[in-house]
């Protein structure tokens, strides 16, 4: 698989000055953890699941989380593991189908073991499980289970804890948590792909929404939370896990209006109602926003429930030719020593050492999203996957 992997190998090349590169479910974790990119939630339940996920591949989904916990009723856990089960063993049957990283999203330890078994060669499909209300003490059992159905299926099997429990939210308990979070992923470090942030739970606990018009930074308790969730699990030292953006729970607001600056662009020119009419309609003002903020405090990717949400998350994580001419810059042997040096867009100080993380970053990112053309941007981006 590989992003952008819908669109035409004749339009890539117009759009990238390096195009992304493919990866497979057995690809180094590393590589994996950057990406995942949007990873688009579905309900276990959903009667056609095994079609839906190779739609959704097909139109540019790289990771799915199948869920059995929230987006489910209670009472249809069975129903929907059981669905799960039938619905995977049946993909796994059709010759040559191409699937997405799959994750399931449980609500209990034992559910991993039950599912691996029940699942039996189908296993195959899964790349790991979403743990939810992760905390050292309700998290490690989770991990536990994992890594003994891990062996059981002699497969590689990814956790992604989803933190959200009320105790990392409140002010008292916060530190505590997070360093008790930390010692849990720690352990279990090679089998942790990403840490997934569970804003709409955090709004939960103080009677919050924000409307589509409000980013989750814009919701200061919550703003807070993702600072020290940042500070204390994804640093750049070696230390620190790929986290992930929170969701977006809106995809439809027609009254609002797309930006500006891309109604007004040069490129829309001569195709302008058509695109900007299937903008309006997604309303992706708030999601661009928060998108741009989420790389901006260093989360990577992002949980989406809708896959109109997918395209804008993928086009916004390419990287920019700047952006990759100022990281190859500053990560030259020649650099190692460190200094300073303008940029090759000659807008802005490239500074070696303090840049040199980022400069890393940039790469990872630019090897599986790609780097745009230096006339290409999100727009472009935008429209050559609408247009799929």
């Amino acid at each position: 698989m590989r992003h952008f992997g819908q669109i035409a190998p004749e339009v890539r090349k117009r759009l990238f000055h390096k195009e992304p590169c493919t990866f497979t479910a057995d690809s180094p974790a590393r590589l994996l953890a950057a990406a995942l990119g949007a990873t688009l939630y579905s309900p276990a339940t959903r009667p056609r699941l095994a079609d839906d996920i190779l739609k959704q591949g097909a139109a540019g989904v790289v990771s799915m989380v199948l869920c059995l916990e929230d987006s489910i009723d209670d009472a249809d856990v069975p129903l929907g593991e059981e669905n799960l089960v039938r619905q995977l063993t049946d993909l796994a049957e059709r010759s040559g189908a191409d699937v997405p990283l799959l994750f399931v999203r449980i609500r209990t330890p034992e559910q991993i073991a039950d599912l691996v078994r029940r699942l039996g060669p189908a296993v195959r499909l899964l790349s790991g499980f979403v743990l939810p209300k992760f905390t050292e003490e309700r998290g490690v059992p989770f991990l536990e289970a994992l890594s003994a159905a891990e062996a059981a299926c002699d497969r590689r099997l990814f956790a992604m804890p989803v933190l959200e429990s009320p105790d990392l939210l409140y002010r008292e308990s916060r530190v505590q948590t997070l360093e008790g979070i930390f010692r849990a992923v720690d352990k279990y470090r090679d089998r942790v792909l990403a840490l997934r942030l569970g804003v709409t739970d955090f709004c939960s606990s103080y009677g919050l929404r924000r409307g589509p018009d409000m980013t989750a930074y814009d919701v200061q308790i919550v703003a807070s939370v993702i600072a020290d969730v940042v500070n204390m699990l994804a640093r750049a030292d070696g230390t620190g896990f790929t986290v992930t953006g929170p969701v977006w729970e809106y995809f439809r607001v027609q009254e609002r209006m797309f930006k500006p600056q891309l109604r007004q662009s040069p490129f829309l020119e001569g195709q302008a109602v058509a695109l900007r009419q299937k903008l309006i309609e997604h309303s992706m003002d708030g999601l661009l926003r928060e998108i741009s903020l989420d790389r901006a405090n260093g989360l990577l990717g992002k949980t989406c429930i809708h896959p109109s949400h997918v395209l804008p998350v993928h086009a916004l994580s390419v990287v920019s030719h700047e952006e990759y001419s100022d990281a190859a810059d500053i990560l030259r042997p020649e650099r190692c020593g460190g200094g300073v040096l303008r940029s090759a867009y000659t807008n802005k100080m490239n500074e070696v050492k303090p840049h040199r993380a980022w400069a890393e970053r940039t790469l990872l990112r630019a090897e599986v999203f790609g780097v745009a053309n230096e006339d290409i941007g999100f727009v472009e981006l935008l429209a050559a996957g609408l247009s799929e």
